[in-house]
């Protein structure tokens, strides 16, 4: 039976942009407008597949949807095909660079032509093996490489060793001193999922996870974490929450790799049994900053339409958002130039039929959890309320909410 999903509503929210404003600080004078958002006390890794390929995204356990219509900066979801994606010819020097300089240490750009320590030219380049190739264990009992890299996938939990890179990263990358152990814990380990076997047609290989939910994968060098990516594994996606890093190791662009590693591995996920798996998720993809648009390198990769949820290949939309503030893809002519509020969309459907298949908690005792109908319970008489479940439902979906469980 599929683990049931429970969240409070919380309705929409404004908060100042943090993409158009200075590097390090957000601008006063833009806002980022969430058309719904919930607390999540647990939701199925299915259900929040669902949720993403609508446009939701979690920070921790709080989960929205941005307002597309209403923000200064858009954010369109973009996942990139990671059974069809090739590396650019870039892409392969940086991890060819990477791994020369796992073998070899620095200055190891001088041999270019070095082949590998598996006999295969340098001419020759399958993503799968090259990102595996500067791992310790990839390499021969006789074989000592200048480092030692590690790269392991472990459950999302808290140490002081992952607390003080993320400060580290926060302070030298982003110039933000303000962060807390709690608020890391809150943004980047608390997680609602609910972890579920993958169903594997075989046992996979020993580095692939053996079940969905929240993952933090660990990369280090000579024992030392220089790099944690904070990811998600669901039914259709690797899906990337985060990525933080050393910045004395930023010269080696691990952001970058990471993004080709984390590609790998929902490819390796498909190949090993579970057909389902197609996808990398790279969060938003924001055309309007383009210190976000390095998303568009990887290809090739789609983005989901702000009205049908439809995927639209990056191409024509760029065509699109080059025009326009806020692009619709699939209906070009609903698309919105300039920065004024265009003001909330008047919804004119029966909020009671539109919450009909909806259902909240009406008790808990012990293990045994008793519903009742949203409509009947006590926060729909409540004006704000209702709307927070209104706005949810909206943004969710009529399916989608039926496997939603709202908590008042």
């Amino acid at each position: 039976m599929q683990p049931i999903s429970i969240g409070t509503p919380l309705g929409p929210g404004r908060s100042t942009c943090g993409y158009c404003g200075p590097q390090g600080k957000r601008s006063p004078a833009e806002t980022s407008v969430q058309r719904a958002s919930l607390i999540a006390s647990q939701l199925s890794c299915a259900v929040y597949q669902k949720m993403i390929d609508r446009g939701w995204r979690r920070s921790g356990s709080y989960c929205y949807a941005p307002d597309l219509r209403r923000s200064c900066c858009p954010q369109y979801p973009i996942k990139l095909d990671a059974l069809a994606f090739k590396a650019s010819r870039s892409q392969r020097k940086l991890v060819n660079r990477w791994n020369r300089f796992v073998r070899h240490g620095e200055g190891s750009d001088a041999t270019p032509n070095q082949p590998t320590h598996k006999g295969s030219q340098a001419t020759t380049f399958c993503l799968t093996s090259s990102i595996h190739n500067s791992e310790r264990s990839s390499f021969p009992a006789n074989d000592e490489p200048r480092h030692d890299f590690q790269v392991t996938l472990e459950r999302s939990s808290y140490t002081d060793e992952k607390y003080n890179l993320y400060i580290a990263y926060q302070t030298q990358i982003h110039h933000d001193d303000d962060n807390t152990a709690h608020s890391f814990r809150k943004f980047l380990v608390q997680s609602p999922l609910i972890p579920e076997p993958i169903p594997y047609s075989s046992p996979p290989p020993q580095h692939l996870p053996t079940h969905y939910g929240s993952y933090h994968q660990m990369y280090r060098l000579d024992g030392e974490l220089v790099a944690v990516g904070v990811l998600d594994i669901l039914p259709g996606c690797v899906s990337s929450v985060y990525f933080m890093y050393d910045a004395k190791w930023q010269k080696h662009s691990l952001g970058k790799l990471s993004a080709l590693r984390e590609a790998t591995l929902a490819r390796e996920i498909h190949e090993a049994g579970l057909s389902s798996m197609d996808s990398l998720y790279m969060g938003f993809y924001i055309h309007s900053c383009c210190k976000m648009r390095y998303k568009g390198e990887y290809s090739p990769s789609f983005l989901a339409d702000p009205e049908d949820f439809a995927w639209y290949p990056l191409k024509s939309c760029t065509e699109i958002l080059d025009k326009y503030r806020y692009g619709v893809f699939s209906h070009p002519e609903h698309s919105l130039e300039g920065q004024d509020d265009p003001g909330e969309v008047v919804e004119d459907d029966d909020a009671v039929e539109l919450a009909s298949g909806a259902r909240s908690i009406y008790s808990i005792q012990g293990n045994t959890v008793s519903l009742i109908p949203a409509t009947m319970s006590q926060g729909w008489g409540i004006n704000y309320s209702r709307q927070a479940i209104v706005n949810c439902i909206r943004a969710l979906g009529a399916e989608l909410s039926k496997e939603m469980i709202f908590r008042m």
